[in-house]
């Protein structure tokens, strides 16, 4: 009985920290290695590619901090929601940049990525109401 509740708390630690410590990871490397964020960013966008890439990635760091604090943790929920919604032109454009490359592997990443940000959303609007 002791080793389920063991594995309990550590699905449960596993499920809580996930979101705060991809989106975290994935903000981090806009600084560490901003250029290929760069072209995620549509052109019509005013001012630079790269201030663009700066901000989203203070954006995912900043939630991942809401997201890991129990007190913040439904704003960071709600926050996530948001941040998915708004990275969807981002995930457009890579669809319509990579439109002359190779299908394999470009094309399918870029429209794979499409679909992938509805699970994403309702993950963190679940978080929001579960907090």
């Amino acid at each position: 009985m002791g080793n389920d509740t063991a594995l309990n708390d550590t699905a449960h630690a596993v499920r809580y920290w996930s979101m705060p410590a991809a989106l975290g990871a994935m903000g981090a490397l806009h600084f560490v290695a901003p250029r290929p964020f760069d072209g995620l960013i549509p052109p019509e966008l005013p001012g630079s590619a790269r201030a663009w890439t700066y901000g989203s990635g203070v954006a995912e760091m900043a939630v991942a901090a809401l997201l890991a604090v129990p007190r913040t943790r439904a704003l960071g929920g709600a926050a996530a929601v948001a941040l998915f919604v708004g990275v969807l032109p981002g995930n457009l454009q890579m669809v319509r940049a990579w439109r002359r490359k190779p299908v394999w592997p470009y094309q399918v990443i870029a429209w794979g990525r499409l679909p992938l940000q509805v699970p994403m959303i309702l993950a963190a609007d679940r978080i929001r109401r579960g907090a």
